[in-house]
């Protein structure tokens, strides 16, 4: 049973007032509730015979954690039990941002929290902001320190006083939790280098090459140009370290249960700092084992599911986004399957429907849009997606294969034209990107970019082309039109909102240079913000029409998500249309032209009499002879009366 569900009942049926006493009797029973499950999926990974007494000190350790969980906290967590899947809500619209690009640090990010319910925005996904090496660091994602805060962002008072001023805001916080690794600098690794065992066992360290050989006929390369293999060799200790990502980056043992402990325990030191949903980085990869990829293993699951429950236990307010880019039968294990369904992760990205919306804007078609969504499996009830156009991170063109040959085309010839459109290999193409990671092994590339720069819209500033400036921004309304309607949680990258262009600057910084998705993470402009009220222009455009998209979207309880999507397949291959259902009243009907023609579009049969009313234009619709005129990029919410 999904545990979620059982503490609110046990919520619900009891009369407990919100004194100490009680808030105490609250974790004794989410802990009494939790415990059986908990520990199966402890012994399940860590044999009982060989690690009983790691599990008694994981019991203690609960016990601990909570005690230091703040009451504000603690009532928000009786709050949110109640209420249940906050976070399935129609009225959450969320941004992504890195804190000194966008405002200086986190006091600079608070005071721009007007800007942000101006837009609509109500859940920051802030990007690390703990300590790393002063020089290359993954955007942050190698962590020195799991508590602390960067003294470029500011310190952990601050971080505290942005939380809960959101929390009186009735906004959310999002943060990182690096779970698969940490820093060549953080305590445990420099104690491992100095020749302590005990931490040597804490990542995976091997006095030769025989067995990093052994996985390396099986591993996967991440950055293949700028980091190829999987394992460093550190001169301190004479020992070759597992590295998947960067070299500085050292990927945790979880075999070990003493990391798991040590895990847990600083994820809920973060927690208890007032997050609302933790981001798992590169949870997909927490399991290695020999003669596998050693991604999207059994134990990962188990092991991630065995967090969570710990989580539940502490803090039940607080949930997992998982950050897995993989494959639709995969990515839906991450919500769990079999005694962990609905008791792992609630929130998945949505890289399916990020990457094909890519596709469709290429090709100006849907028709691999609707080959692959009509085939994606049907999440849990209690599970939603993060949908984005794009993210601090690079556009992988992971489909499957096997929809790409259905439709008759074939998929390495596929991916090169994606590059080459977004990525300057064709001289008519409107997008300017670049190709990240390209893999000469086996042709697989990535693509970075800005969704204004990949849209076509720095092609028309330099061009001087107002057809084409408007053209772009249609292009960028019309895909945030799509991840505000579609079941789950928009996510939008800062930026986007007034149409932010690639940013060069990178190529200057040394640590940087060698990593072009800091094109894709602009800095904030601030000037073009205060104009946007006092003329128009190309950014006052977007981001009125976005502002309008997210007001309609909050007010409409039907693109809540709860599982009420229909996708209906259509004759013409430009238009994407689907419907988000009610059980009392008749759903909306989601029209969008992919192409740069206006169409004439045969609605399904049962849609195709009464009268429309389109939600982001504000009239009704009349369709000519059962048809519907839809304008190039143009995007209709169709409210059937």
């Amino acid at each position: 049973m999904n545990q979620a569900e059982l503490h609110r009942l046990l919520v619900a049926k009891s009369a407990l007032t919100k004194d100490a006493k009680n808030l105490q009797l609250l974790f004794e029973m989410r802990l009494a509730t939790n415990l059986t499950l908990i520990k199966e999926l402890f012994f399940k990974i860590y044999p009982e015979e060989i690690h009983s007494t790691a599990f008694q000190k994981l019991i203690m350790l609960l016990t601990s954690l909570h005690e230091t969980r703040p009451k504000e906290l603690q009532l928000q967590d009786i709050e949110r039990i109640k209420h249940g899947n906050w976070y399935q809500s129609q009225s959450i619209v969320g941004m992504q941002l890195y804190v000194n690009n966008f405002n200086k640090n986190l006091n600079g990010v608070a005071d721009k929290i007007p800007y942000l319910e101006k837009l609509g925005v109500n859940l920051l996904h802030i990007m690390p902001i703990t300590p790393r090496p002063k020089g290359e660091n993954d955007g942050g994602y190698a962590v020195n320190n799991y508590h602390a805060v960067d003294k470029q962002f500011g310190t952990k008072e601050d971080l505290l006083k942005l939380s809960k001023k959101l929390r009186s805001k009735r906004m959310y916080l999002m943060l990182d939790f690096v779970v698969n690794h940490t820093s060549n600098e953080f305590s445990w690794a420099k104690k491992a280098q100095k020749g302590d065992i005990k931490y040597q066992k804490y990542y995976y360290t091997y006095p030769d090459r025989n067995i990093p050989d052994q996985y390396e006929q099986t591993l996967p390369e991440i950055f293949p140009k700028t980091s190829p293999g999987n394992f460093t060799y550190n001169p301190k200790m004479q020992r070759w370290v597992m590295t998947v990502f960067n070299s500085y980056q050292w990927d945790l043992n979880y075999t070990n249960p003493e990391v798991f402990l040590e895990m847990l325990d600083n994820l809920l030191q973060l927690v208890n700092s007032g997050v609302d949903i933790i981001r798992l980085d590169a949870l997909a990869f927490l399991w290695k084992k020999l003669g596998t990829p050693s991604q999207n293993l059994p134990e990962a699951h188990t092991l991630i599911s065995l967090f969570r429950m710990c989580l539940q236990v502490i803090a039940p307010s607080t949930i997992f986004l998982a950050e897995a880019i993989v494959s639709p039968p995969e990515i839906i294990k991450y919500f769990g399957e079999g005694i962990q369904k609905g008791n792992e992760c609630e929130v998945a990205y949505n890289a399916t429907l990020m990457a094909l919306l890519w596709d469709a804007i290429a090709t100006k078609k849907t028709i691999m849009l609707t080959q692959s969504l009509k085939n994606l499996p049907k999440k849990p009830a209690e599970a939603t997606w993060i949908n984005y156009i794009r993210c601090h991170d690079d556009i992988g063109l992971g489909f499957e294969d096997q929809y790409l040959y259905e439709i008759g085309w074939d998929a390495q010839q596929h991916r090169r034209f994606l590059l080459d459109y977004y990525c300057g290999g064709l001289d008519w193409s409107p997008a300017k990107g670049l190709v990240f990671m390209y893999n000469p092994k086996n042709g697989d590339g990535r693509i970075t970019g800005s969704a204004a720069s990949l849209l076509g819209l720095e092609k028309a500033f330099e061009d001087q082309n107002p057809e084409l400036v408007q053209q772009a921004i249609d292009k960028i309304i019309l895909l945030h039109s799509i991840i505000l309607s579609y079941g789950g949680i928009p996510m939008i990258y800062a930026g986007d909102e007034i149409g932010t262009l690639n940013d060069y600057t990178f190529l200057n910084d040394k640590n940087k240079k060698e990593d072009n998705r800091w094109a894709n993470r602009p800095f904030h402009d601030w000037r073009e913000v205060a104009d946007l009220d006092k003329k128009e222009s190309p950014q006052s455009k977007l981001f009125y029409a976005l502002k309008n998209l997210i007001a309609i979207r909050k007010k409409t309880p039907i693109f809540a998500d709860n599982n009420n999507f229909i996708l209906h397949k259509m004759p013409n291959q430009h238009i994407l249309v689907y419907e988000r259902t009610a059980s009392l009243c008749k759903g909306i009907l989601v029209v969008s032209n992919l192409s740069d023609e206006t169409q004439y579009v045969a609605l399904p049969d049962e849609k195709r009499t009464g009268v429309f009313y389109d939600l982001i234009t504000k009239r009704d619709i009349t369709l000519y002879e059962g048809e519907l005129y839809i304008q190039a990029y143009q995007a209709f919410w169709l409210q059937m009366n």
